[in-house]
């Protein structure tokens, strides 16, 4: 008892004397120099929002990469493991309103607190590369990005329809709107409201965004296919339907163009050009136009508009089919989306169970146009929505199979010039235009003479005015300020107004990590080769609410950058990780739900290591974790266990140091499996598979397996070289988890110093042979059913564990007076009996 009070574990003494250690060696952290010839190793954690400090679900994110970062150093790698803030944006900018301070002291103070914790945590961040997005020396090169993008055409400025959050008084992008809401705002219903605005062209790099997606091995497959499902590929045919007595045209979009002569209406969305001109010369129309415009606004709120109960009106017009001639009902229909296609849809009742329910409810008629592929004599319950059929009632093209039909159908709407076929996707242009303050200015000048003229890059950056008057309502807040608005034209040298909205925040985000790679870069973006070579990221680690948002927007980015010539890869990482989420009361831990908690009082009661260490042993990394505090004391208590059992030993194992461990036998041995079996448990879980709560548990039966062994221990019974490996192995293999203690525990054993800190200690092999086992464990099951656990050689044949499986006692009285039909053995695994 009074050796344990002698070698109390205390945290609040060991972590802050390291830390100063640390902090006092500012490269300690730092990459090598590109020429290193160390195998390069780039693991990056999202750059968090300075909107307030960390809390729990911060820690988990950065406990993943930063023991990934600490293994990969004692793995001999140049890592590069950055750190930045994404300070521009709403979460700033609403935090800054509500304290009533301004924009740019709210985030540098929340960076300052943050920092703090970070250091406070052990977290191993090179600061050298630190990135803050919201200084000009980052955001000016947004803006260079921006005019090179306007240059080859993937920016535009157009009046469209766009998503406005009333709680944000801004535009928000289609990624931003969650079930009708606002991503930031949950319970604020976004509207729609036309407005001129700015767009990258991301629909340029479509195609390509969804074809690389197969080549992303080392992403989660629920990350892909979430970005699958919002590219929206669909591929059909563009037809355009006449207007009877009208000069314009109609264009639908569809993927069964062979089902066109089942065509019995053309539906159009509230908001279409030919409704908009129809109801204008027509009051009748207007008054239920309205109505079901009214109707779509109420399903946009409920988050499904899919869901909404299908009304139209009739317009009184007719279409003209362009394959058969035949005049068909223009319809309004609230079901029908202006910001989807084309906006409007031929309706085939008899073959699309949207159209069959449509067409029911209004009694439009209804034409079997497809019929079986295999002739069956009883004909199918319309809508018939398989594919695989032949056309019917369908003129010339009667008799052709559905696929067939399609092309050629195809062939004659090019060749009649009134159709072709056509590739469609979901996702829109990015609307970057914000009406706020707080984000990069748009280099953008309105000349009275010459319209848009970009701002030349050597008046980049823009600044962003300090300390004027932020409100919500009226338009952006830089309108209102004379000094920034009015400006000379840099090409006529007239008077002109610079634009007003600012960079959606997810621009400083989409090319970050390019940044760390050179962020003191005063004359470009980064250095080419210094970012090719450590590029693309050997790791990225985020959470899975960033799939479509950023990591589709940091793709676009990347590809927009290698066709300007500044690089080489495609994709911006080679892995990517998504951690799952920190629950509290039931809801994710956030600060808009009230429910965090704050690193701070966790370390302050059970220290940095504990806390980052229960982050990672609660739940697996990629599963939710429902935060319990006493876990963290439970974790807490295990560290104090391993800090006696190493003071205890301490002097003991550093008597040895340089001895070499001989064959070891008895105990020794078996200590010593234990021990290589752990290391290669966790070196695998590194490489790949990342179970580091079964490696945090697998360290705590190490050390229970040590302790049980404590009076062997005191007595002398295992060799001091043996004891000494135990001891060092079981720092190293601690250091990733909770470096505090390995660093305190490191240099009590004798490794202060040098290349000899724990972090740059080698990390240890695991050998194979004392790894094995002497003997393995088998179940031996009777008809599927555990029956018996068996020990037997490791390595034995399948003769030898047959025949231990029939001596065995248990299953002899199992089987007594049947017969055994069929024995199948699994050599290594298991044994299993067929018994009648």
């Amino acid at each position: 008892m009074a050796e344990e009070k002698e070698h109390r574990y205390d945290p609040a003494a060991i972590e802050p004397k390291w830390q100063q250690r640390w902090a006092a060696d500012p490269k300690l952290y730092a990459a090598d120099p590109i020429d290193s010839g160390k195998p390069k190793y780039y693991v990056l954690e999202m750059l968090p929002y300075p909107s307030g400090q960390l809390h729990m679900g911060h820690v988990r994110n950065y406990a993943i990469g930063d023991a990934l970062a600490r293994h990969m150093w004692m793995r001999g790698y140049n890592v590069l493991h950055p750190m930045g803030w994404d300070a521009f944006g709403l979460p700033a900018e609403n935090a800054a309103l509500k304290n009533n301070t301004p924009p740019r002291e709210w985030t540098l103070s929340n960076i300052a607190g943050m920092k703090r914790q970070f250091g406070r945590l052990g977290m191993g961040f090179d600061w050298a590369t630190e990135v803050t997005t919201c200084f000009p020396e980052y955001y000016r090169w947004n803006q260079w990005f921006f005019l090179r993008m306007y240059e080859r055409g993937l920016v535009y400025r157009k009046k469209s329809k766009v998503n406005w959050c009333p709680e944000c008084a801004t535009v928000l992008a289609n990624e931003q709107v969650i079930d009708g809401r606002c991503w930031r705002h949950e319970d604020t219903i976004v509207e729609l409201r036309d407005l001129e605005q700015w767009f990258f062209r991301i629909t340029a790099y479509a195609q390509e965004l969804l074809d690389g997606l197969d080549k992303l091995d080392g992403w989660p497959e629920k990350v892909r296919t979430m970005q699958r499902n919002w590219i929206g590929r669909s591929e059909g045919t563009e037809v355009d339907f006449g207007v009877e007595g009208r000069p314009e045209k109609i264009r639908v979009f569809t993927t069964r163009v062979d089902t066109i002569f089942g065509a019995t209406s053309v539906q159009l969305a509230p908001e279409h050009p030919l409704v908009v001109v129809l109801a204008a010369n027509d009051s009748g129309l207007q008054t239920q136009v309205e109505k079901l415009l009214e109707e779509q606004k109420i399903a946009r709120e409920s988050g499904d508009v899919g869901a909404i109960e299908k009304h139209g009106v009739p317009t009184g017009h007719f279409a003209i089919n362009p394959y058969s001639g035949e005049l068909v009902p223009i319809w309004v229909a609230n079901y029908v989306l202006s910001e989807y296609g084309t906006g409007a849809i031929m309706s085939v009742p008899g073959h699309d169970e949207r159209d069959f329910e449509f067409a029911t409810k209004y009694a439009i008629p209804v034409r079997r146009v497809i019929a079986p592929a295999d002739g069956a004599a009883e004909e199918p319950e319309l809508p018939f929505t398989l594919e695989d059929g032949v056309l019917i009632n369908s003129g010339e093209f009667n008799g052709l199979r559905c696929l067939q039909a399609q092309k050629k159908l195809q062939e004659v709407a090019a060749c009649g010039g009134f159709g072709e076929a056509a590739i469609t996707f979901r996702i829109k242009d990015w609307g970057v235009s914000r009406q706020r303050y707080w984000g990069t200015p748009i280099p953008m000048i309105h000349c009275q003479r010459d319209g848009i003229v970009p701002v030349p890059d050597d008046q980049l950056p823009v600044l962003l005015p300090d300390n004027i008057d932020i409100t919500q309502t009226g338009g952006s807040p830089l309108a209102r300020v004379p000094n920034f608005v009015n400006v000379t034209c840099p090409k006529c040298g007239g008077p002109a107004k610079r634009e007003t909205d600012t960079m959606d925040t997810f621009v400083d985000s989409s090319w970050y990590f390019y940044r760390y790679t050179d962020a003191r870069n005063a004359k470009a973006p980064f250095d080419s080769a210094i970012a090719q070579h450590w590029f693309p990221i050997d790791q990225y680690i985020g959470g899975v609410e960033h799939a479509i948002l950023h990591l589709i927007y940091s793709r676009f980015w990347t590809r927009v950058m290698r066709d300007l010539g500044m690089i080489t890869n495609d994709e911006p990482a080679t892995r990517q990780f998504s951690q799952g989420m920190v629950i509290k009361d039931g809801h994710k831990m956030s600060k808009s739900k009230g429910n965090v908690v704050s690193p701070d009082d966790m370390v302050a009661r059970f220290g940095a290591d504990a806390t980052r260490m229960y982050a990672l042993f609660a739940a697996p990394p990629d599963r939710d974790l429902d935060w319990q505090e006493d876990g963290v004391a439970g974790v807490s208590r295990f560290l104090a266990r391993a800090y006696r059992l190493v003071m205890k030993y301490s002097e003991t194992a550093r008597t040895a140091n340089g001895v070499a461990v001989r064959a070891p036998t008895g105990l020794s041995l078996k200590l010593l499996r234990k021990l290589h079996q752990t290391i290669a448990k966790i070196t695998l879980d590194f490489e790949g598979r990342w179970h580091f709560n079964t490696d945090v548990a697998a360290i705590m039966e190490l050390v229970n397996e040590i302790q049980a062994a404590d009076a062997q221990l005191a007595a002398g019974e295992v060799p001091a070289p043996v004891l000494r490996e135990l001891l060092t192995t079981l720092v190293l293999l601690l250091a990733p988890f909770a470096p505090y203690l390995a660093a305190e525990l490191w240099e009590e054993l004798g490794g202060q110093g040098g290349q000899g800190a724990v972090l740059r200690a080698p990390w240890p092999p695991s050998n194979p042979d004392l790894a094995r086992e002497d003997e393995i464990e088998i179940p031996v099951q009777i008809n599927g059913k555990l029956a018996s656990l068996l020990r037997v050689p490791a390595g034995s044949s399948p003769a030898v564990m047959e025949a231990a499986a029939l001596a065995d006692g248990r299953i002899q009285a199992r089987i007594a007076g049947k017969t055994v039909a069929k024995v199948i053995v699994v050599p290594g695994k298991t044994v299993n009996l067929v018994v009648k």
